[in-house]
């Protein structure tokens, strides 16, 4: 558990330390005294190390001693690539949360290397990307043809301030990396670079018009994969009219050189930290975490959005690692991802996790254990506005009055 000992870390650490699968967890961080302490606190099964990870042959010689390799060590355009090369290099299976376009094309790159190894890789296995992803699947599901996906997940749901001695959040390092640049995205049936934060209209069954905000994340360049004939795929955050102003100015501030990249990951964190906090799902709002699908349905324009309807908690922390971890467990189960499945070579979640089964496998770990039926919510442009307002109002709600996070 490379990086168990941060905040997406230390909740799957969490939930694999309690899992019968699980013999034995290596939870490592760079601060060996912060990995011995948490690692203490998850039970017999868990040791704690210090580890460098840009420190190869230490790297490669940790991993060796593993079956499974689980990475959370962000920023990923900067870490991503060189855990996984370690990993196929002594062919070891491999998990993360890799959550920038770049490294993930990077990385899916290395498919032939893996395949060599025996090494099996998942990329992307979080909330979005990995949740996400699969939602995309079911509302894809809905329609005879997809043209166009929009993945959305929360801009407000914001991880917790770390210390300044460990500088900016690596989350926070991540967003201003995807906001100052380029991103990828497809449009027209193609891969386009284009500049990030773009207002995009989403026109949502069952709830009608909403805004979302154009990002750098990498169910834009991977979920034609599993669906070719993708002609335009974007994955969007969430916001109010505060939260992408302050996107906007800090990359107007870092194109001018007035803030570093990171200088500028630290100032949001401490600005958006000080904002109150506010609910992911008002009336009328859309869901914090869904996949819009649009193409056609017996001959005609159809769109459905599939949204995630249950969560484990009410931290960004919980809601990605514990689908990490959900997934790695699907990984060591052979049960879980048949041999049909699971191939070697380096996979995204929409290439290699059956949704109907990961939702089966996450619904325990969610509040209140719901039933597997009960994890997601779609809703079609071809429902009558009633039956979409009741799947709304009884899947939904229910969820995040349960989590707390609904005045």
């Amino acid at each position: 558990m490379l990086g168990g000992a941060g905040q997406m870390g230390r909740a799957a650490a969490a939930t694999l330390a309690r899992a019968p699968e699980v013999n034995r967890l290596v939870v490592t961080d760079l601060v060996a005294q912060r990995a011995v302490e948490f690692a203490k606190t998850l039970g017999p099964k868990a040791i704690g190390v210090g580890l460098d990870v840009t420190d190869a042959p230490a790297l490669r010689a940790a991993l060796a001693e593993c079956d499974l390799v689980l990475n959370t060590v962000g920023p990923f355009f900067r870490f991503g690539a060189p855990i996984l090369a370690a990993a196929i290099e002594v062919g070891r299976d491999y998990i993360d949360i890799c959550d920038d376009w770049e490294p993930t094309l990077a990385m899916l790159a290395m498919d032939e290397k893996a395949c060599a190894a025996g090494t099996v890789a998942l990329v992307g296995m979080g909330s979005s990307p990995g949740v996400a992803n699969l939602l995309a699947l079911l509302a894809a599901r809905e329609l005879d043809t997809v043209d166009s996906l929009i993945t959305a997940w929360s801009g407000e749901d914001a991880p917790e301030p770390v210390s300044d001695s460990d500088g900016p959040s690596a989350a926070y390092v991540h967003a201003v990396h995807q906001i100052s640049g380029s991103i990828r995205v497809r449009r027209n049936g193609f891969p386009v670079d284009r500049r990030a934060l773009e207002r995009i209209v989403i026109d949502y069954p069952g709830i009608g018009a909403g805004v979302g905000y154009s990002f750098g994340h990498p169910e834009a360049v991977t979920l034609d994969r599993a669906l070719p004939g993708l002609r335009n795929n974007t994955n969007v955050m969430l916001g109010g009219p505060t939260l992408i102003t302050v996107g906007r100015t800090l990359r107007w501030l870092v194109a001018r050189g007035v803030l570093t990249a990171d200088r500028a990951a630290a100032v949001a964190e401490r600005t958006l930290g000080l904002l109150p906090a506010t609910s992911p799902l008002r009336p009328g709002s859309l869901p914090p975490l869904f996949a819009l699908a649009t193409g056609s349905r017996a001959g005609e324009r159809a769109s459905a959005a599939t949204a995630l309807a249950q969560v484990p908690g009410a931290s960004m922390a919980e809601n990605t690692g514990i689908p990490l971890a959900v997934a790695a467990l699907q990984l060591l189960r052979a049960d879980s991802v048949p041999q049909a499945r699971r191939r070697p070579g380096v996979h995204t979640p929409e290439t290699l996790i059956d949704p109907a089964e990961f939702f089966a496998a996450f619904a325990p770990h969610c509040i209140g254990a719901p039933p597997a039926a009960a994890m997601t919510v779609t809703t079609r442009s071809w429902s009558s506005a009633e039956e979409n307002a009741t799947c709304l109002r009884t899947s939904l709600l229910t969820a995040f009055l349960a989590a707390g996070t609904v005045g």
